[in-house]
Order: C-alpha cells, then sequence, then structure tokens
C-alpha cells in the first residue's frame, strides 16, 4: 500500500505525519525525483532561494528570487525531457523579518504554480514543508 494513497497527486502542504525518510523510500519505491531542502538557517529571501536551488542541485541562475526557482521548477525541468514525478521537501522554512509571513506564502505559491504546472502535464508533483 502505498504511503501517499490519500494524498493528491499535485498539491503544497504541511508536512504533518509524513517522516521525511517516509517520503525518500516513497518516492524511490515510486521512482519518482526526491527533491530536499533544509532551510533552518537561512533567514532571507535570497538565503531560503539559493539554499533550494543548491539542494535541488539547480544552476545558479534558477536560485536567484522566487521567479527565477518557478521557471527552473517547470520550463526548465520539463524541457529535460519526460518526468517521473517529484517528492518535495522544505523543511524548516523560516520565520524572521526578512522572511515573513508574506515571503513564506509566496515561496509557498511558487510551488502551488509548479504543482499545478506538472498536474496539466499528468505528472505527480507533491510538496511537504514545514515551519521553524
Amino acid at each position: 500500500m502505498s504511503l501517499l494513497m490519500r494524498v493528491p497527486p499535485n498539491l503544497v502542504q504541511s508536512i504533518r505525519a509524513f517522516r521525511v525518510t517516509e517520503l525518500q523510500e516513497e518516492a524511490a519505491r515510486l521512482g519518482q525525483h526526491f527533491l530536499y531542502a533544509h532551510c533552518a538557517d537561512t533567514l532571507t529571501k535570497q538565503q531560503v532561494c539559493a539554499r533550494i536551488g543548491e539542494n535541488f542541485f539547480f544552476p545558479k541562475p534558477c536560485s536567484k528570487n522566487f521567479d527565477a526557482l518557478r521557471l527552473c521548477l517547470t520550463e526548465t525541468i520539463a524541457a529535460a525531457g519526460t518526468q517521473p514525478g517529484f517528492i518535495v521537501v522544505l523543511e524548516q522554512l523560516p520565520n524572521t523579518q526578512k522572511f515573513d509571513k508574506e515571503a513564506r506564502e509566496t515561496l509557498l505559491d511558487v510551488f502551488r504554480d509548479a504543482a499545478e504546472f506538472w498536474g496539466d502535464k499528468r505528472v505527480p508533483f507533491r510538496v511537504f514543508y514545514s515551519f521553524e
């Protein structure tokens, strides 16, 4: 039975009861990409984008800002060929003056846009996040 049986194929949600290792194992079992970024020591939008870009092994221009990250998560990856699906974990997103609620929501919107993009292509794109 799939760990994600009751989880829609394209969504962005809090990690809640899931464990990172279980999600990683499930990605391997399903033959999907597992993308993980641990953001605990980041403080600003630029640091968060850079950390995600580094951890996802994106080219440096993809981790400059939210728009560049959105483009990389969608068009750039799609141009690389057929994709099997994605399980993404964004762990301990910061709650700082320079990465406030608005910045966190904007980042999550980037991932929601990516989930919608991949959903249109019938490719699973599940994102799980947690805050500090």
